[in-house]
């Protein structure tokens, strides 16, 4: 298990690899939770299987991936990023 944390906006994104079930790759997971602009802090996005569980070859890809996607539905607030 690896994990790798980041602020973009008003969000605070929480990406981690995953051994996958069965070994064989990672899984990527992400979470993403609301910093500023609310009145406390919550959870706005949880994913625990990122690309429908599909199997990166290494900890560094799946991290990436789940850190470009929480990014982009931060820009395009998308999903339940809207709260």
């Amino acid at each position: 298990m690896q994990f790798e944390e980041c602020t973009e906006g008003d969000y605070r994104i929480f990406a981690g690899a995953l051994d996958a079930p069965r070994g064989d790759g990672y899984i990527a997971a992400l979470i993403v939770r609301r910093e500023r602009g609310a009145p406390s802090q919550r959870e706005a996005y949880r994913d625990e299987s990122v690309a429908c569980g599909y199997r990166w070859p290494s900890p560094g890809e799946a991290i990436c991936y789940a850190l470009t996607r929480a990014r982009d539905m931060i820009r395009n607030r998308s999903g339940m990023l809207t709260c």
